[in-house]
């Protein structure tokens, strides 16, 4: 998969992992789209870029999403790459939590089921171009869930287990190649409450998806994730173990 002159769309792009996935694919002479919920933020994020367009946009909005996808197939007919890493995770513990409905419904609709149109509705356009890609962002938590963020968890194992279903859909009849970019613990705002801090820069995730892309590597395992998703296929429990040590040694 080339990694220049290709135009991106960045969805959730305005900070952390998504920012710095933009500013690598501008400074490879891409043209990059980027959206967030966030119109301040966004504008913000916008100015430390050169050749990026900014549009506020919320995945969750189905009217916004129709939107969109229109003026991407009038704006943007070349649209080729499609990065899905807008999400949302809330702490909580499934055995004093009384809103864990509420939670898992909006991590489920945010980080897998908005995943699942926008990507529907964006295939004709990329099924057209003579090489595309479809990067879904999800997690080390795929392979092996964290107790405090357990239907967060749980949506990103959904994603995981739909990223392989699309990627074989796709493979058979089309030039559209799907990613799954996987990182552990993050340095970024999103992550502040888990400990952020404690993780890895979210520059080197954008800088492993580059690497991917040039060697057409579709899982990507970044930091952790692989000594994670190994013990995982070794022992699940295991992988459960480690994943959650500091919950049990509380």
């Amino acid at each position: 998969m080339k990694t220049t002159n290709n135009t991106v769309l960045i969805t959730g792009g305005s900070a952390g992992i998504g920012f710095e996935i933009a500013k690598l694919f501008v400074s490879g002479g891409n043209k990059v789209i980027i959206t967030g919920r966030n119109k301040e933020r966004l504008e913000q994020a916008s100015k430390q870029l050169d050749n990026v367009v900014a549009i506020p946009f919320d995945v969750t909005d189905a009217h916004q999403v129709e939107q969109l996808v229109k003026r991407l197939n009038d704006e943007f007919p070349e649209l080729n790459v499609v990065v899905n890493n807008a999400g949302k995770a809330a702490l909580h513990n499934l055995s004093e939590s009384t809103n864990n409905f509420e939670i898992a419904s909006e991590e489920i609709l945010t980080n897998y089921l908005s995943v699942i149109r926008l990507n529907e509705q964006l295939l004709p356009l990329l099924k057209r171009q003579k090489e595309a890609a479809i990067v879904n962002v999800s997690s080390v938590v795929a392979f092996a869930p964290s107790a405090i963020m357990s239907t967060y968890a749980a949506s990103k194992s959904a994603l995981h287990s739909y990223t392989q279903s699309l990627r074989l859909a796709l493979s058979r009849d089309t030039s559209v190649k799907v990613f799954e970019l996987m990182p552990p613990l993050v340095n970024t705002d999103f992550s502040k409450e888990i400990g952020g801090e404690n993780g890895i820069s979210p520059e080197l995730v954008a800088e492993d998806l580059l690497n991917a892309f040039k060697n057409e590597q579709y899982e990507i395992h970044v930091g952790a994730t692989a000594q994670i998703s190994a013990l995982s296929r070794k022992s699940p429990q295991e992988a459960l173990m480690a994943m959650n040590q500091s919950f049990l040694n509380k």
